[in-house]
């Protein structure tokens, strides 16, 4: 057989076509590379996705916005000025993208304006920060992001 241009491109091609089939079976198998769903109970929070709009824009009507910090003995939140410590009840959520086990939820527990995450609950990485409260029977919803 004549080895010619034409047999040269048949035969990149295939070797391109299985280059690229194998890289789509390797990446469609791969357990690591689970990303279908984020949350468990996906379509649970679709429901409430009107609802937490509401909230955030409660937080923008208030007037204020928290104030995310370093501190030396954690991650510091300062609530917006006007807000009574006292009067606030709701919870933290911490998630980490890339480690499930590191993803927490907890009540928020307030002094003077400050809600303290301790650093032993934080490792260094991206985290994404949901913080939904009530104050004086009106919901206000936070949500960023925050690398430790």
């Amino acid at each position: 057989m004549k080895f010619n241009w034409g047999t040269g491109i048949v035969l990149a091609f295939t070797a391109f076509i299985s280059f690229i089939l194998y890289f789509v079976f390797v990446a469609s198998t791969d357990p690591k590379a689970n990303h279908h769903m984020v949350t468990e109970d996906y379509y649970q929070q679709e429901l409430t996705y009107q609802a937490d709009l509401n909230a955030a824009a409660n937080l923008k009507a208030f007037g204020g916005d928290l104030r995310i910090e370093r501190t030396a003995s954690g991650l510091g939140i300062r609530f917006p000025e006007g807000m009574e410590p006292a009067k606030i009840k709701g919870t933290l959520s911490l998630y980490r993208p890339s480690n499930k086990q590191l993803d927490f939820e907890t009540p928020i527990q307030i002094s003077d304006t400050l809600l303290l995450i301790p650093e032993s609950r934080l490792l260094d990485g991206r985290w994404d920060i949901r913080l939904d409260w009530e104050y004086q029977g009106t919901p206000y919803l936070y949500r960023g992001r925050v690398t430790y």
